[in-house]
């Protein structure tokens, strides 16, 4: 869609109250604690301005930056996948009263969402989540209805972190304008921050909807020379990314690896804490808890995340079928770099760099993937 427009800095409150008044909920990045959160956003002063990021293998860090930019920084601790899909919900409600037992299924609020600065490594973690929660013949009920008519002001990156790998896999930092799977606009609008030679946002139109919007407040029109302006921004970033996956072989590398020596490497070094699975925007594992009042009249049945790390998750017949942390790991980066494209026809990583981040050990998904290829290649070469 060829609109394209100059939004002021201070366009922003207007753009986020034109998004109250059509009834949406703004969710969006802003500052809670030492970390940028995903959080709801009320007025431009919410957002994280000023604020930066560092990022490195087992660090993460807020840094002052000594400009005023409102997206300047890599991306949130967390995604956006909680907003639609929380770390736990219930499921139903189950009420004992005389003898007779009734069950209420529990329904998310109707409120649709307006997400606001999601990065192009998200927006994609969002596609993926539609097309395995919402697409397929049975679909997660709670998501979809949360999904529903959600609008999207994603902002192109033009910081990234040394943890960042979204070039080599196709998913940033400037999102694509459609989505790979449905052919469908990714965006409603989409914002590119430049910060010289003055302050000023870049607005993409991407839908009729996000017209509508933006005429509800003063922008100016620009042309295809302010898109190259912000096209270079994402190239620029793209350029600073020194992390990568070869996505044209880690599919068969991986499934060449099942017996690489390179598991019990990356195992003595492996805490198995999860947290690689919980930052990680498009794992969606889980697993379900009832509970029950001290009567035993009322009871809930919850669905929480879970993670493949965890040793009780593959629990069955008696044990579990992955034992050690060799296994666990191997299970994750093999699904998440190999069969998950068998699965649904796509990876399921989006190279956001948040498992490296926030692994405690600092283990590094790319290095791991690199380590197998090269093995993988040896082995062939020997044989």
């Amino acid at each position: 869609m060829d609109d394209i427009r100059i939004l002021e800095p201070e366009g922003l409150d207007a753009l986020i109250a034109a998004l109250h008044e059509r009834g949406y909920r703004v969710v969006g990045p802003t500052v809670r604690g030492d970390a940028i959160v995903t959080g709801d956003i009320y007025a431009a002063s919410d957002l994280p301005q000023g604020v930066g990021d560092t990022q490195q293998a087992g660090a993460y860090r807020l840094r002052r930056r000594d400009d005023d930019a409102y997206f300047g920084f890599a991306d949130p601790a967390q995604s956006t996948k909680p907003v639609f899909f929380p770390a736990e919900e219930v499921v139903w409600r189950g009420r004992r009263d005389e003898g007779h037992f009734t069950v209420e299924r529990d329904a998310p609020k109707d409120q649709a969402v307006a997400l606001l600065g999601v990065r192009s490594c998200d927006l994609r973690a969002v596609q993926i989540h539609d097309a395995v929660l919402a697409d397929r013949p049975f679909h997660d009920a709670h998501y979809v209805a949360r999904r529903d008519g959600t609008f999207t002001v994603a902002v192109a990156c033009g910081e990234p972190a040394t943890t960042c790998f979204c070039a080599s896999m196709g998913t940033g930092p400037r999102p694509a304008a459609t989505n790979e799977q449905t052919g469908e606009p990714a965006y409603d609008l989409l914002l590119t921050e430049v910060m010289a030679p003055e302050h000023r946002f870049v607005l993409e139109v991407g839908t009729e909807r996000g017209r509508e919007v933006a005429d509800a407040f003063d922008t100016t029109r620009a042309g295809q020379e302010a898109q190259q302006e912000a096209i270079a921004v994402s190239d620029a970033a793209a350029a600073r990314q020194t992390r990568g996956i070869n996505t044209d072989t880690i599919h068969d590398v991986l499934r060449a690896s099942a017996e690489s020596p390179r598991w019990d490497d990356v195992a003595s070094r492996c805490l198995a804490c999860t947290n690689c699975t919980l930052v990680c925007p498009t794992c969606f594992c889980t697993t379900i808890q009832d509970t029950s009042d001290l009567a035993g009249d009322n009871a809930e049945r919850h669905r929480v995340w879970d993670s493949c790390f965890s040793e009780s998750f593959s629990y069955i017949h008696g044990g579990p079928l992955r034992g050690d942390v060799k296994a666990r790991y191997r299970q994750w980066i093999t699904h998440k770099l190999s069969s998950w494209q068998d699965q649904f026809g796509m990876l399921g990583c989006v190279g956001c760099g948040r498992c490296i981040a926030w692994c405690p050990v600092g283990i590094d998904i790319t290095e791991e993937a690199a380590a197998l290829g090269r093995m993988a290649t040896a082995a062939g070469a020997a044989s």
